[in-house]
């Protein structure tokens, strides 16, 4: 397999669980504090990585939460934003310049803030009240379980979350399990796909933002191939007439409720396209999860699935994952 570390993989990813205890203690103090509801807030991938526990929340719980994009919070507000809310905040350099503009107008507002960020000692870290780093650590979306899961049980929404959590420890290894699992129809995919002059992503629920943020973050912008992502159910309600034989079309399928809309996709688009591609969460084996909890786990295994397809892509292709023409690198 081509740039696949196994043992870093785990090595990571027990480097964030094992910060398991000062996750929990975060999420403690912010139910003993009480509040009224909670916020997710970033930019780009960052809050796309954080908008599946929005559904997480909202289907396990009555607490109000909401998600805007920094960039429009700061122009817009939002009436539902008080001193009593809490909000998550996620930068992997830790500086991003909406996200801490908006770090900076919460805390104004008196806004307690909860930050996951990948490096040490950031203007983001500073400014936070609590914050988890993660380093090289992976995936990400592990902290968002321990801290949500942990605010859910404290709130009597997931009296499962201790059990959910233990079980968590094993999340390293099924995504590297899925990742091998998953390799070669993502290579072949890659090989078959890299050059189509436009591409139709499509997904619902809890992977709608992993989708959303792989084509954004990892196609168009690392690889500038021109791709459109849209939602299982507005897919007939507009893009479906884009669809000819000669389009190519990709599928990811949750294991969550909404399942059944990405399934009338599937079935539209296996008539009409000849490129069509699905990747779908059921097929892979968790080893050590139970099988109550794998809804919850389709962003993160649809998540690593989708990176074979990216370290693929980048040889195939010979375009580095970190190249930019802009991003960082022109004023704009």
């Amino acid at each position: 397999m081509i740039n696949f570390d196994e043992k870093s993989m785990l090595a990571n990813g027990a480097y964030i669980y094992d910060q398991r205890g000062h996750m929990e203690a975060i999420a403690d103090q912010i139910c003993k504090e009480g509040f009224d509801n909670i916020f997710f807030t970033s930019s780009g991938g960052s809050i796309a990585m954080m908008n599946p526990f929005v559904d997480i929340i909202n289907e396990m719980s009555d607490i109000p939460v909401y998600s805007i994009i920094s960039a429009d919070l700061l122009l817009t507000g939002h009436n539902q934003l008080r001193k009593n809310s809490v909000a998550f905040l996620a930068s992997k350099s830790g500086d991003t310049k909406e996200t801490m503009e908006a770090a900076r107008y919460l805390k104004e507002r008196g806004v307690r803030m909860i930050s996951v960020i990948g490096k040490e000692h950031s203007p983001l870290e500073e400014i936070s009240d609590h914050s988890v780093i993660y380093k090289d650590g992976r995936p990400q979306e592990l902290i968002m379980y321990l801290l949500i899961g942990r605010i859910l049980y404290n709130k009597g929404f997931f009296p499962d979350y201790p059990k959910f959590a233990d079980e968590l420890k094993e999340l390293p290894a099924v995504l590297v399990s899925v990742r091998k699992a998953a390799d070669e129809k993502a290579k072949k995919y890659a090989e078959t796909y890299y050059k189509e002059p436009y591409n139709i992503w499509v997904a619902s629920g809890n992977l709608w933002p992993v989708c959303y943020a792989y084509a954004m973050c990892v196609l168009e912008e690392s690889q500038w191939i021109r791709t459109k992502s849209v939602s299982s159910p507005e897919f007939f309600h507009g893009t479906l007439e884009l669809v000819e034989k000669d389009v190519c079309a990709t599928l990811l399928i949750t294991e969550g409720k909404t399942r059944p809309l990405d399934l009338r996709v599937k079935g539209f688009l296996e008539q009409y396209t000849d490129k069509f591609t699905y990747f779908d969460c059921a097929e892979y084996a968790y080893p050590g999860i139970s099988d109550e909890f794998r809804w919850m786990l389709s962003p993160v295994v649809m998540n690593a699935v989708l990176q074979r397809i990216s370290k693929n892509i980048e040889v195939v292709t010979n375009h580095s994952l970190d190249i930019r023409r802009y991003y960082r690198t022109v004023n704009y």
